[in-house]
């Protein structure tokens, strides 16, 4: 669809969104009734700029057991067909309820993704994500259904290397480290993976630098397609021209906020996702959402046709606020870490994994950060040029960190470990790989 076809179509679901909300959700009549907001100004979707900002906390504020009744169920009980929640690892896990339409439209974003990485009938794929109450697994699967695509659902990493000698996949899905995890070990066991009948993957479900796929691509011998979805309904995907995620831009509207979450930005500078459900005319939400701050930080990088065909806008990877720290009025994101970690002179040492902590130095006012990598053998590992392909990289990405690193005011610590030595390993649930342990 053309970019006025496609915008003329946006701007009539955004009416029909809006209507539905104010008609069906408990929490969004209220909220445009608190608000002063008359929802038959709201015409098109400029206009939701307009409207306050509504966050994952809201969410928790207005279901059990800070209320009665979950406030953004948004339709009646008997269209539910599942109750599915969020993670958690910011807080008590946020429900979202959905109906078959909107599983439907789930499985329609990732089946487009699916297809624009040159996936088809042929394909079997081992999904690596969890069947549970995150809906990505099931997701993929029902986008995969509508494909004729084969799906082989381990849930983990951890499955035998029969699967792929025996059922010959061409694709797993996973994160960036659960990939790399699988492939030292299928390495370790003789598969030699040039070999394999894997021709692509995808990764998802976390943030991860250019650097490290690039290396997970090379270890593979295969592209990797990058994805990002939430329980919120996002689902965004790379198409084979590897130039930004495709928006959905009929099914979700994206805007990017400042940091402040007062205005806008244009396209290009980067700011907080905020997204709004939209509904195609006619159709029911279990739960929807209208300027949802995603907690997730991007930029849109063009909103022209791209190479592929496509005319949805696309954006930069999303990292997650939760994983940025402030460094002496610096932010500094987990993937400016990793970027670091996995440049290609360190990489004939390491195997990935790392963590870092950030520390009060021995003065007011000084920050230490402390890198802890796994090598394949630390008594061989030339340490010297870790360090300073790690520091020559960190720097280069935060030059205003450069005053601060050369008087000493910052610095960076190593620590070198054998495999399976890093503290993440002994937190249950999502690892955190940069943790700031500064008293104040």
């Amino acid at each position: 669809m053309d970019r006025d076809g496609l915008d003329s179509l946006i701007d009539e679901r955004v009416r029909y969104t809006v209507g539905f909300a104010h008609k069906n959700s408990p929490f969004y009549r209220h909220w445009f009734k608190e608000n002063g907001i008359d929802t038959d100004d709201i015409r098109v979707h400029e206009d939701l700029l307009q409207l306050p900002i509504v966050s994952g906390r809201t969410i928790r504020e207005h279901q059990p057991p800070n209320t009665p009744d979950f406030q953004f169920l948004s339709t009646n009980w008997e269209d539910i067909f599942t109750i599915q929640e969020t993670s958690g690892t910011s807080g008590t896990p946020k429900s979202f309820f959905l109906t078959w339409d909107d599983w439907k439209r789930y499985a329609e974003k990732y089946a487009r993704s699916f297809v624009s990485q040159g996936f088809g009938s042929d394909d079997r794929v081992i999904v690596c994500a969890s069947y549970g109450m995150n809906v990505g697994a099931n997701t993929m699967t029902l986008a995969a259904h509508r494909l004729g695509m084969t799906i082989i659902p381990f849930g983990k990493c951890d499955f035998a290397s029969r699967a792929i000698t025996g059922y010959r996949p061409t694709a797993i899905v996973g994160s960036v480290f659960k990939l790399l995890r699988l492939a030292h070990r299928l390495k370790q066991e003789g598969i030699c993976l040039n070999e394999t009948s894997i021709t692509r993957l995808v990764a998802g479900g976390e943030s991860f630098a250019d650097e490290s796929r690039a290396y997970l691509a090379e270890t593979w011998g295969c592209p990797v397609y990058n994805t990002y979805g939430s329980t919120e309904g996002t689902m965004c995907g790379e198409c084979t021209e590897l130039a930004g995620l495709h928006v959905p831009e009929d099914l979700v509207h994206l805007d990017i906020y400042d940091p402040q979450m007062k205005v806008f930005v244009s396209d290009g500078n980067y700011g907080r996702a905020v997204l709004t459900t939209l509904l195609p005319k006619g159709s029911k939400a279990g739960t929807l959402l209208l300027n949802y701050d995603t907690d997730d930080t991007t930029a849109v990088i063009s909103r022209e046709r791209c190479a592929c065909g496509r005319t949805h806008m696309r954006i930069f990877n999303p990292q997650r606020e939760a994983e940025t720290v402030w460094i002496l009025g610096n932010s500094v994101n987990r993937v400016d870490v990793e970027a670091s970690v996995f440049q290609p002179e360190n990489m004939q040492f390491l195997n990935g994994e790392y963590e870092a902590f950030i520390y009060d130095g021995g003065s007011t006012g000084e920050v230490v950060m402390r890198v802890s990598v796994e090598c394949s053998d630390p008594e061989i590992t030339d340490r010297r040029l870790i360090e300073d392909c790690f520091v020559g990289k960190f720097l280069k990405n935060k030059k205003n960190l450069v005053p601060h690193y050369e008087d000493r005011t910052f610095s960076v610590m190593f620590n070198f470990v054998n495999p399976g030595e890093l503290e993440l390993y002994k937190i249950r649930g999502r690892p955190k790989r940069l943790i700031d342990r500064r008293s104040v």
